[in-house]
């Protein structure tokens, strides 16, 4: 190798790696500053009290944030993963060109938008009022391309020797999806999924559109109820001009952070459960 070349290599790597700080430096000093603002306030009352007025706890707001997102996993996490099985194995050209178009469209609208939308299609047109059920469509609808879209790449990257040998066992189509596609593409999936859900616990405008916000904790009825969550507590509390507020809200980023790690070690814990399960299978 010319030592022009390895002058451009090192130069390239060197540029790599500085990007790669510019993005690691501000964020490690955005999550230990939260760490240090939040850990003086940070206490067992404050994750089993509920929010009044300024201060209060979080409770509400942590219990609401998980079942937003359990919705969300359940509604975005069950069509994004059948849309992109369908559009790597089971579409036609012209079809699925279609499909990744308008998923892209979707994609590319903003939160605040998808929000709006949500309100007059189902706050108000449907009468549904701020409730549970809007605020999980509207964050359903905001990450369902990220889903699609990882989910047929993760497809697409296993090797047709596989689709071949079910074909040659005379497997059908859906049994071969299920027992021998699927298992190697799970840990793809969880990771496209862990990324979509992440978008969705950092949102706040289309949660302000559709769910609302109460003191209350989570209500047990789908609609006509507003439901908390942690995003606005970070939103709404650090504009307050009280000391107390500012600590609920710092509390609440690193609440988010804190079940945003837990997030991502279940879906490690399942991609290596997975990736036994596939090594077995082909042993």
């Amino acid at each position: 190798m010319s030592l022009s070349r390895r002058l451009s290599d090192a130069l390239v790597w060197a540029l790599c790696g500085l990007a790669l700080l510019l993005v690691i430096i501000p964020t490690v000093d955005i999550i230990v500053g939260i760490v240090v603002q939040s850990a003086p306030s940070w206490s067992w009352k404050l994750l089993t009290t509920p929010t009044h007025g300024v201060a209060g706890g979080l409770q509400n707001a942590i219990l609401g944030t998980i079942v937003l997102i359990v919705g969300t996993v359940v509604v975005a996490g069950f069509v994004g993963v059948l849309g992109g099985i369908y559009l790597a194995e089971l579409s036609g050209q012209r079809t699925g060109a279609l499909l990744r178009f308008f998923s892209e469209v979707l994609a590319g609208i903003p939160s605040i938008v998808i929000g709006y939308v949500g309100y007059v299609a189902l706050v108000i047109t449907l009468g549904w009022g701020f409730s549970m059920l809007a605020g999980v469509l509207a964050l359903s609808i905001m990450i369902m391309p990220y889903i699609m879209k990882t989910t047929e790449a993760s497809f697409r990257q296993i090797p047709n020797t596989y689709r071949e040998a079910y074909v040659a066992l005379g497997l059908p189509r859906v049994v071969g999806l299920q027992k021998v596609l699927l298992p190697p593409a799970i840990p793809g999936v969880l990771t496209g999924l862990v990324v979509a859900l992440a978008i969705a616990m950092g949102e706040t405008a289309p949660l302000i559109y559709t769910a609302g916000w109460t003191n209350a904790l989570p209500p047990h009825q789908l609609t006509h109820q507003p439901i908390a969550y942690l995003t606005y507590v970070v939103w709404a509390y650090t504009n307050q001009p009280f000391a107390q507020s500012h600590a609920l809200a710092n509390s609440a980023a690193l609440s988010l952070i804190i079940l945003l790690l837990v997030l991502i070690l279940a879906s490690r814990l399942m991609s290596w459960q997975s990736r036994r399960f596939t090594t077995r299978m082909q042993a």
